[in-house]
C-alpha cells in the first residue's frame, strides 16, 4: 500500500466502527477508489471488489436483523423495509458520521471534483469497508459492526412501522391479490370548523369494504384502511367476485 496511507489514522476509524482489525491492509484497500489506484498503483488494486462484496454482506446482515425482529412481518414488507436501510443515500450518511470520505484516497481528478464528498463514492466505501471486517473478522463482526452503525436508523424505522400505515399495507395487500387499487371517499364531514369529524369509506371496484372516523380525513382513512385490511385478511384467497357479493349480502340484510 503506498505510503499515503501511513498519514491516514486509521485507530481513528477504527474507534468509530468500533472494530480493530487483525490484518489492516483489508481496511486500508477499502479506503482506496479506483481514481487513486489507475493513478498512483501499478497493481491497480483498489476497492471495488469489496464494494462488490459488501453489498452483498450488508444485505444478508440487514436481512438477518429485520427478519429476527419482525417473525410476522411478509416478504414484501421485508424487502421495502430492507430497501430504506441500504439505499445508497442512507448509507452515505452513515459514511458521514464516520467521516469516512477525510481517510479515502482518490485520485486527482476526483479530488478536484469534491469526490470525498459524493453520496455515491461514500456508500461504495462503506460497503467496502464493511466488507473488509467481514474478511478480517467474520459474519458475526460484521454483523456487530452493522448492528452498532444502524442502530439508530433501525430503531427509527421501528417506530414508523408501529404507527401502523394501514393505507400503505392495504394498498400492497389488494395489489398482491386482486391487481386493484382502493379508492377513498369522504362520506361526510360534521362538527364546527375547528373541531370537524370525517367520515371516509374505503373501496375495490366500487364495492365499499370499511368506513372510518376522525379529526382529520387522514385519520379516517387509516381507520377504514384498517377494517378493510382486516376483512381481507380473514379470506384465505382473497376474490373480488367473493368481496362485492358479501357486500352485497350485508346490504340486503340491512334493508
Amino acid at each position: 500500500m503506498p505510503s499515503k496511507l501511513e498519514k491516514i489514522d486509521l485507530a481513528e476509524l477504527e474507534n468509530r466502527l468500533g472494530y480493530t482489525f487483525r490484518d489492516r491492509a483489508r481496511l486500508e484497500q477499502a479506503l482506496v477508489h479506483s481514481s487513486y489506484a489507475y493513478e498512483c498503483l501499478q497493481t491497480g488494486l483498489s476497492n471495488e471488489r469489496l464494494e462488490f462484496l459488501g453489498d452483498a454482506v450488508l444485505n444478508v446482515i440487514i436481512s438477518d436483523f429485520l427478519v429476527q425482529r419482525h417473525p410476522k412481518a411478509r416478504e414484501g414488507d421485508l424487502s421495502r423495509w430492507r430497501a430504506s436501510l441500504v439505499n445508497a443515500r442512507h448509507l452515505a450518511g452513515i459514511a458521514r458520521r464516520l467521516d469516512l470520505g477525510s481517510h479515502l484516497l482518490l485520485g486527482r481528478g476526483e479530488e478536484q471534483q469534491s469526490g470525498r464528498h459524493k453520496p455515491s463514492m461514500l456508500a461504495d466505501a462503506l460497503e467496502a469497508v464493511l466488507a473488509a471486517v467481514f474478511l478480517d473478522g467474520g459474519y458475526e463482526a460484521a454483523k456487530e459492526v452493522v448492528g452498532g452503525l444502524f442502530k439508530e436508523s433501525i430503531s427509527h424505522q421501528e417506530g414508523k412501522i408501529h404507527s401502523h400505515d394501514f393505507k400503505t399495507a392495504l394498498q400492497e395487500y389488494v395489489q398482491k391479490w386482486l391487481k386493484i387499487s382502493p379508492t377513498y371517499h369522504t362520506m361526510q364531514e360534521t362538527g364546527p370548523a375547528h373541531a370537524r369529524t370525517f367520515e371516509v369509506e374505503v373501496r375495490l371496484a366500487g364495492a365499499p369494504l370499511g368506513r372510518g372516523r376522525g379529526n382529520s380525513k387522514k385519520q379516517a382513512s387509516q381507520q377504514a384502511a384498517c377494517l378493510a385490511l382486516k376483512t381481507l385478511q380473514q379470506q384465505a384467497d382473497p376474490d373480488l367476485q367473493s368481496i362485492m357479493g358479501q357486500k352485497e349480502n350485508e346490504e340486503k340484510y340491512k334493508q
